[in-house]
């Protein structure tokens, strides 16, 4: 096994996830401030999922030796209509199983089957993140803009204290 590949592959992941919890965090202020709090706690659950996609890569990199390389693959694009974020959200969610996808296979050659297990894992997390964007965009799609707004009356309400 060539450890600094894998190293090497893992670390770009370890970027890519980077982005994503920036990214999505982004999001989740902006939505928040605009009073969709539901579509706001799904990027913030999301992203806090993309963390420990980052905890696991940085453990399997220490296990092999390596440094953990901790920059983000890009800056955060400032984006604030939700319609928009979510396909900004799918993009990323698609290109990163695809690369996963990759880097399983060149894992897989390179003889290191946790590193491909890893990236394995990561393929089906990444596709569960698209198909939950997905259904969002699909909602305001089939229902219009109200969609979130309505989503979000019953969210923001205290709870009932009536006897």
């Amino acid at each position: 096994m060539n450890k600094a590949k894998s190293i090497h592959l893992l670390n770009q992941a370890v970027a890519d996830e980077l982005q994503a919890v920036h990214q999505y965090m982004y999001f989740h202020f902006h939505l928040d401030d605009q009073g969709f709090e539901p579509l706001a706690q799904l990027f913030k659950r999301i992203a806090i999922q993309e963390m420990g996609h980052v905890e696991t890569l940085s453990d399997r990199i220490l296990f092999l030796k390596g440094d953990v390389e901790m920059v983000c693959a890009g800056p955060v694009e400032k984006i604030i209509e939700p319609k928009a974020m979510l396909a900004k959200a799918m993009a990323m969610e698609d290109a990163s199983a695809q690369s996963y996808n990759a880097s399983a296979l060149e894992c897989s050659a390179n003889s290191d089957a946790a590193s491909k297990q890893l990236f394995e894992s990561l393929v089906n997390d990444e596709e569960g993140h698209f198909d939950q964007f997905e259904k969002q965009r699909d909602n305001i799609e089939r229902f219009g803009e109200s969609y979130l707004a309505l989503q979000s009356f019953g969210a923001s309400e205290p709870p009932s204290t009536a006897s």
